[in-house]
């Protein structure tokens, strides 16, 4: 049984890392990544704030055997802030294409 005991951690660390999924619960609502934003506006209602960012991303073009070249693709983000009060963490939730990406918690609402 000793043993057991020594050899339960070490099998916990060799498990696959699960990747980040992005949630918010929004009282009785859970909304998860790939939500559009009409789900999280029916599921969350209006955010306290809400702001567009543009990123611009340099990525590598093949045009040759052994010729590359490179180009900016920009791509849009919005980002939404919920703020439920001072008792709860403010979140700030991301979309990509229209579709939730991510979910950040930030201080304490207000």
């Amino acid at each position: 049984m000793r043993s057991l005991w020594m050899v339960l951690p070490l099998a916990l660390f060799s498990l696959p890392t699960l990747g980040h999924a992005a949630s918010l619960r929004c009282g009785a609502n859970l909304v998860s990544d790939g939500a559009s934003r009409n789900e999280v506006l029916a599921k969350c209602g209006e955010p306290a704030d809400k702001a567009v960012r543009n990123v611009a991303q340099e990525t590598k073009k093949q045009t040759g055997e052994n010729e590359s070249s490179k180009e900016i693709v920009y791509k849009t983000f919005e980002d939404w802030t919920y703020n439920f009060g001072t008792q709860r963490l403010m979140q700030v939730v991301t979309f990509e294409d229209g579709k939730l990406i991510d979910v950040q918690s930030t201080r304490h609402g207000h």
